[in-house]
């Protein structure tokens, strides 16, 4: 990777994280899930990804300590949103704090939980983005890999992928209930 690249990305990574405290619930979300502030300023970004998923190639790498995830588009508009969102995802994991966000997975709870143990690099490309993501952490990895999974579904299939797989696993607000398949 582009030592200037990962500077920069260093750079705003501390800066983002240095303002990503915990925000107070507001209001009731989706399926009676409460999203905080964050979680609400995500929700445009990630609505633009998945109703243009088509037009966003994404290639994973499962590493034996993590992946290798470059997700990018030839509209330079998508680019620089898939760009936005990965920035804020990493304050995200940076904070700790789970937002609320609709689609939150098992997986992303993980981590999020254990974002201690992970690494991170992130660099532009000229169409997207790079992530690395290892941990030392066996489960972490699992963590890493199946969440990896999860997203390149979205792009794959866009909002499909939410209502047909993701909203029908457990949710936190759910009592344990499993919802029809």
């Amino acid at each position: 990777m582009r030592r200037a690249g990962r500077l920069v990305w260093s750079a705003l990574v501390l800066i983002f994280a240095a303002g990503a405290g915990a925000s107070a619930q507001q209001g009731g979300g989706m399926m009676g899930r409460r999203h905080d502030s964050t979680a609400m300023a995500h929700m445009p970004t990630i609505h633009i990804l998945i109703m243009n998923h088509e037009r966003i190639v994404r290639t994973v790498t499962n590493l034996s300590d993590g992946i290798r995830t470059v997700t990018e588009s030839d509209d330079p508009e998508l680019a620089r949103r898939i760009r936005e969102h990965v920035a804020g995802m990493y304050r995200v994991l940076a904070s700790g704090v789970d937002p609320g966000l609709p689609h939150t997975t098992p997986a992303l709870r993980t981590i999020l939980r254990d974002r201690d143990k992970i690494r991170t690099l992130v660099d532009s490309t000229a169409k997207g983005i790079l992530v690395v993501q290892t941990s030392e952490d066996a489960a972490t990895v699992a963590a890493l890999q199946q969440h990896a999974r999860e997203v390149t579904e979205m792009v794959r299939i866009g909002r499909e992928a939410l209502h047909g797989g993701m909203i029908h696993r457990v949710l936190p607000d759910s009592g344990g209930h499993k919802h029809p398949q």
